[in-house]
């Protein structure tokens, strides 16, 4: 695996479909911010209260110019599943052999369970923020929120 990737860290270009098949491509966000939140498992408690603080925040999100992506090794049905199940207005990408969260160096929990990491990337493809914590889903949330207010007052 990469080395974890920091701040002021260009991300790597995403390219991965998503739950609908659609291919989404960082090259094509035209400058916007993208919130990318790396998550272990589709309907788990855990990832089940981060994605729908995602959710009941995404218009605030968007009105402050960003994209949020979803992003676990789930396949394109579970994803489907879930998205529809908690009417969820974002695409989840599916990553097959975790090789996007291998790019970006998320560790695994006791080298087993896949890490729970959010990316604030800015319109320019560099990491802004990272916060990193398994417990607190909701909290990726919070800290996605700041780190783009910070960047509107850059």
């Amino acid at each position: 695996m990469a080395q974890p990737l920091t701040c002021g860290d260009r991300a790597p270009q995403i390219a991965l479909n998503d739950q609908n098949g659609v291919e989404r491509r960082s090259d094509q966000l035209a400058g916007k911010a993208l919130v990318l939140f790396f998550y272990p498992k589709d309907d788990t408690p855990g990832c089940t209260m981060e994605a729908c603080a995602f959710r009941d925040s995404y218009s605030d999100l968007q009105a402050m110019g960003a994209e949020v992506w979803g992003v676990s090794g789930d396949d394109a049905g579970s994803h489907q599943r879930f998205a529809q199940r908690h009417s969820l207005p974002y695409p989840l990408l599916v990553d097959r052999g975790n090789q996007l969260r291998k790019a970006f160096g998320v560790p695994a929990v006791l080298g087993l369970l896949p890490g729970r990491v959010t990316y604030v990337i800015d319109g320019d493809g560099v990491i802004r923020h990272v916060f990193n914590n398994l417990l607190d889903g909701p909290a990726h949330r919070r800290e996605a929120l700041d780190a783009l207010k910070r960047l509107q007052t850059a």
